[in-house]
């Protein structure tokens, strides 16, 4: 699940990059009240801080995406999963970006930013995909047990054999 949650981030955040760089490059587009779509580029991290930073932060993003993974079974349930394939898509969709757009040197790319609220710096959907990960990964550290990842019929589950003992008392009434 983690996997293939990565790669759909990846594959919708360089197609939304890709679409942007395509048509607004020349205008902005307006969406609804001070909300656009305008390209703008980061050399920095998420939400267009850290300023020139890149290689600094793409390294840190790598180290960040390992334990990510590192402690996946730490927390093996199905949100906890999500959480981390959106996470590990966000930062490889931006560090696909550090090293494939206009840079000269390792991960010294520019990252492409297009949504624009006005009231908050400019981002993409990658940088949403790592927030949204984040805020669902420490939801399911804190509410959700690991038992929570086992399905009805599965045979660790023990619904199975308490519902078995039902039916039996059931039987012999």
């Amino acid at each position: 699940m983690l996997g293939g949650i990565a790669v759909a981030v990846v594959a919708l955040d360089q197609l939304s990059k890709s679409w942007v760089l395509r048509e607004l490059s020349t205008h902005d587009v307006d969406l609804f009240w001070s909300s656009r779509l305008r390209l703008t580029f980061n050399k920095g991290i998420a939400f267009s801080m850290g300023g020139d930073k890149g290689q600094v932060i793409s390294l840190i993003a790598l180290v960040v995406v390992g334990f990510v993974l590192f402690t996946e079974r730490s927390n093996p349930t199905r949100t906890g999963a999500v959480a981390r394939g959106l996470i590990v898509g966000g930062a490889a969709g931006n560090l696909a970006d550090r090293m494939f757009r206009d840079g000269a040197g390792f991960m010294s790319g520019r990252v492409v930013d297009f949504i624009d609220l006005d009231w908050w710096p400019v981002f993409n959907l990658a940088d949403s995909a790592v927030v949204v990960g984040c805020g669902l990964l420490v939801f399911s550290i804190l509410f959700q047990a690991p038992s929570d990842t086992r399905a009805v019929g599965d045979p660790a589950d023990g619904r199975d054999a308490a519902r078995a003992a039902s039916q039996g008392e059931q039987a012999r009434d």
